[in-house]
């Protein structure tokens, strides 16, 4: 489990193409990392399957992973989110975060508010009812607030997209890879996982 509090941004160092998946290589600068232990990297929760003490760590991205996320897209030299498991006494500063990337959205429009930043996101139209005003969301594995939310189809949107805004403050933008999105970038999306717990109780007790 994560909090959505990146720790450090690492750097692409290689990936290794195997049938349907891959192999990625990521110097982390993290340099006790332990065989087997769960890195959420741009929000997807990874397992190390090779360590070195000048934090260079290997992680296998299955076929199932890479049809969910935005980690097909990667390339040499590409600056990624980092964030270990937390531990139990870990301070949850964000919300409880799986590393179990849900959809991917798009970045679509970013404007400078002060020295913070409003960013905006189309959203595919299933993550819709998951969302709420002033509610968590991980974007790339960044725990974020929801300041807005729009209709279907609008504001640029697809017919079958919703664009959410959030404000993003000086310290995230310069800490984590949202500083350094472009236009169209694709990012991968967790929705609070509380919410799709309701829904399934609701559905079980009709």
């Amino acid at each position: 489990m994560f909090s959505g509090i990146i720790e450090s941004l690492g750097t692409i160092q290689s990936i290794n193409r195997e049938k349907d998946a891959i192999v990625i290589v990521v110097q982390t600068g993290i340099k006790d990392l332990t065989l087997g232990e769960s890195v959420a990297v741009n929000g997807v929760c990874l397992t190390v399957t090779h360590s070195n003490h000048e934090g260079n760590a290997s992680f296998f991205v299955s076929s199932e992973t890479l049809d969910r996320t935005n980690l097909g897209q990667l390339t040499n030299t590409k600056r990624v989110n980092l964030e270990r498991a937390v531990t139990p006494s870990t301070r949850l500063s964000g919300h409880i975060v799986q590393g179990h990337v849900d959809a991917t959205g798009r970045f679509v429009n970013v404007q400078k508010s002060g020295d913070a930043h409003q960013v905006f996101f189309a959203f595919p139209q299933q993550l819709r009812k998951y969302v709420v005003e002033k509610g968590s969301i991980a974007i790339d594995g960044v725990s974020l607030t929801l300041n807005g939310i729009g209709e279907l189809g609008q504001n640029g949107a697809n017919a079958d997209e919703f664009i959410i805004h959030i404000m993003i403050i000086p310290h995230t933008w310069e800490h984590t890879t949202l500083g350094h999105l472009t236009l169209g970038d694709k990012v991968n999306v967790e929705v609070d996982i509380i919410a799709k717990y309701v829904e399934n109780l609701c559905i079980v007790q009709k």
